[in-house]
């Protein structure tokens, strides 16, 4: 049965997509009580401080709320065009605790300082995560916002939402390198970065009998 075809209410008759769906939230909810503490850790940790040739000419300008419309839109945009199929929203659930546990992983064994003439981006939501009221700059290696829209890029169903996912990617690449708040090398990886998420999502799912093979999630 195609994925898109699957309701609600055939998904929550099975009891792997209910193991699948409230492991996937508990594994959520640990990562974000660590966050803090995490961040704590890599603002003490002495960092890397890289030369950026992109960097030296470009910016920095305050885009902050430019960078906000993009990410939230498309969020929004992504999500609400697969609120309908469950399995997408459990892949979609997995994927990004996957590429939550990659950031820190990365991060702990690449530690940058922040990029000089960084404009700090305050998100009042991510920002509950930061271990002080100050901003926290060195949230870096790989780049969550565009690595996020990546991975809103693959979730989102074929079509205009698809390549309107795949050009907002482009654009937050763009912007948060414009406000100085990410490395170049930041961006570039956090492609790979989701792809490998995604990909460890779906083979996780397949594993634990959450989606069968023929169902092309």
């Amino acid at each position: 049965m195609p994925v898109d075809a699957i309701t609600w209410r055939k998904a929550v008759a099975r009891p792997a997509f209910i193991r699948a769906m409230a492991s996937g939230c508990l594994a959520g909810l640990a990562v974000v009580w660590v966050l803090p503490r995490f961040f704590a850790w890599i603002q003490a940790k002495p960092g890397l401080l890289l030369h950026d040739p992109v960097l030296t000419v470009w910016g920095p300008e305050n885009v902050t709320w430019a960078t906000f419309a993009v990410l939230y839109g498309t969020l929004l945009l992504v999500i609400s065009s697969i609120a309908r199929q469950p399995m997408k929203v459990m892949l979609g659930l997995w994927a990004y605790v996957l590429m939550l546990l990659m950031r820190m992983a990365c991060m702990a064994l690449i530690t940058l300082e922040p990029p000089p003439g960084i404009i700090p981006l305050i998100d009042p939501f991510t920002q509950l995560f930061y271990p002080a009221a100050d901003p926290f700059l060195k949230d870096l290696f790989f780049s969550g916002h565009t690595a996020t829209l990546a991975l809103m890029a693959m979730l989102a169903r074929k079509g205009w939402v698809r390549w309107a996912a795949m050009a907002a990617t482009g654009i937050i690449g763009l912007l948060v390198l414009v406000q100085h708040v990410h490395w170049t090398v930041d961006v570039l990886a956090a492609i790979p970065a989701s792809w490998i998420a995604w990909s460890a999502a779906r083979w996780l799912l397949r594993a634990t009998g959450a989606v069968t093979s023929s169902e092309g999630a």
